[in-house]
């Protein structure tokens, strides 16, 4: 089930992708749609609760039927040969990625090394010179940016959060075909522990009890992914390989 701001988050990926596609600044939409370039915005950010007379103007504008920039391809399988991997630290994300990468001959895009990349810092620096908010909106640019101009083929290796952000979880939904990487809270707590990695959790007295909340908060959002894949007692490969199988059924590849 879908709620209403990851509808609205959805729609306006929608809105800023057709129009990119035709080339088409903000102004020209205002001018064809007689909406303001202010309430263009907010609804390409999602933020905007357009009525449906807005929503006929902007599909008129598109040459669509309303239904179409509303539903068209929010639950359709994409085409996309861009497959994101979803799933909090120790999903096992970064070793699934390479194994489908060296599978399907593709590269891997670490999502967190470009905005680390980008940002000239680490991320541990990031958030505390800026904030969490300053690094979702650095990691939506960043995200935006690889599917714009990046491969036109790639595994998409994301961080654990990413799927808070509505508008960031909308462009993985409709640019890219996306997984998620299922594993219970023991296996992500011994995954991030033999990663001698324990943040989030670092300084909380009841860490395990805090990746349980946390995992438990996200399920519904990771519940959003094109397809789900356990992972718990499975070997990198095996999961590669349920991922690559259901992948080459879903696009009719041989």
């Amino acid at each position: 089930m879908r709620d209403a701001r990851t509808v609205l988050s959805r729609l306006g990926v929608e809105v800023r992708s057709r129009r990119k596609q035709l080339g088409w600044s903000r102004r020209v939409l205002a001018e064809r749609t007689g909406i303001s370039e202010r309430f263009l915005a907010d609804v390409e950010s999602g933020k905007a609760n357009p009525s449906v007379g807005t929503l006929c103007d902007l599909a008129s504008a598109f040459d669509l039927d309303s239904t179409e920039l509303l539903g068209a391809r929010f639950d359709a399988t994409t085409n996309s040969q861009r497959i994101a991997l979803l799933g909090l630290r120790g999903a096992g994300k970064s070793s699934v990625a390479k194994a489908l990468a060296s599978s399907l001959g593709w590269p891997v895009v670490e999502l967190d090394a470009e905005i680390e990349r980008n940002a000239g810092m680490k991320l541990p620096q990031i958030f505390e010179l800026n904030g969490e908010s300053y690094f979702r909106r650095l990691e939506r640019e960043t995200l935006r940016k690889i599917l714009d101009a990046g491969p036109s083929s790639c595994v998409i290796a994301t961080g654990g959060g990413i799927v808070t952000e509505p508008e960031t979880l909308a462009l993985l939904q409709l640019k890219t075909w996306s997984v998620w990487l299922r594993a219970r809270p023991e296996d992500h707590w011994s995954r991030v522990v033999a990663q001698g990695d324990t943040r989030p959790m670092r300084g909380h007295d009841s860490a395990f009890d805090a990746l349980v909340a946390i995992l438990r908060d996200r399920e519904r959002l990771y519940r959003q992914a094109h397809v789900i894949v356990d992972t718990s007692g499975r070997e990198v490969q095996s999961i590669a390989q349920e991922v690559v199988s259901t992948w080459k059924r879903e696009h009719a590849v041989a």
